[in-house]
């Protein structure tokens, strides 16, 4: 669960975040607002990139605020981004292993098997010996979404993980992503500009628009709901969740 209470984020004379307070309960979230809302920023201050200049968050009743990045991964917070993090010089099992390489484990073989896990989640089993500079989009995303799984996340972060792929492409990752919280037992919060995707995962959905909430609720209703059509979506009437 996420807690957010009176958040504000400033930079100089602009407030990309402005008084936020949510609480976001469900397995799978999404986040949705043009560009500018404040989407990233509100990632970056959950990882611990960006210092709110008022408020609070907590994941799973533990605040965060003023905790250093490394010790928010400890805890089990993950996240991608829009920019993979790939090294283009290593494979798909080293670029995973690079991730399982600060987690305890009791055993190599439970290392082992915690990286050929994750891998085999995503459906990237068959390019385990494929060298990051010769994976496609699709599995340069997916491969980023297995390094979140290392370890024992409680919250994983995907930063628009769908950009760039095709129709059938985004099929599997909607499929991938839904079954994050049984696979993990971890919360998903997932910010993508991909309708479909959006309303294909998430349980709730929140809108930002000019860094304050614009609307959360179950998502049909959210994309239905004429404020956010107008400030952001245009006409979904025909969009129902899967």
């Amino acid at each position: 669960m996420i807690e957010i209470e009176d958040l504000s984020v400033q930079f100089g004379g602009v407030k990309p975040i402005d008084g936020l307070t949510v609480k976001l309960t469900r397995p799978i979230v999404g986040l949705i607002g043009p560009n500018g809302a404040g989407k990233t920023t509100l990632l970056n201050v959950l990882s611990g990139f960006v210092t709110p200049s008022r408020g609070h968050v907590k994941v799973d009743g533990q605040l965060l605020t003023g905790v250093p990045a490394h010790r928010r991964a400890t805890f089990g917070l993950r996240r991608t981004f829009q920019t993979d993090q790939i090294a283009e010089d290593l494979s798909l099992k080293q670029n995973v292993q690079a991730i399982a390489d600060h987690v305890r484990y009791d055993s190599y073989a439970d290392y082992d098997k915690a990286v050929l896990t994750a891998i085999d989640f995503v459906g990237l089993s068959h390019r385990l010996n494929r060298r990051g500079s010769d994976l496609s989009t699709e599995e340069r995303h997916l491969a980023e979404i297995a390094k979140a799984l290392i370890g024992t996340p409680k919250l994983v972060m995907l930063d628009e993980p769908g950009a760039g792929m095709s129709e059938s492409e985004s099929a599997h990752l909607t499929q991938v992503i839904r079954d994050i919280p049984a696979y993990a037992k971890a919360q998903v919060f997932l910010i993508d500009h991909d309708v479909e995707l959006i309303s294909s995962c998430c349980h709730e959905t929140m809108v930002l628009d000019f860094g304050k909430l614009l609307a959360l609720g179950p998502t049909l209703d959210v994309l239905k709901d004429p404020e956010v059509q107008r400030a952001y979506l245009g006409s979904f009437d025909s969009l129902e969740l899967a």
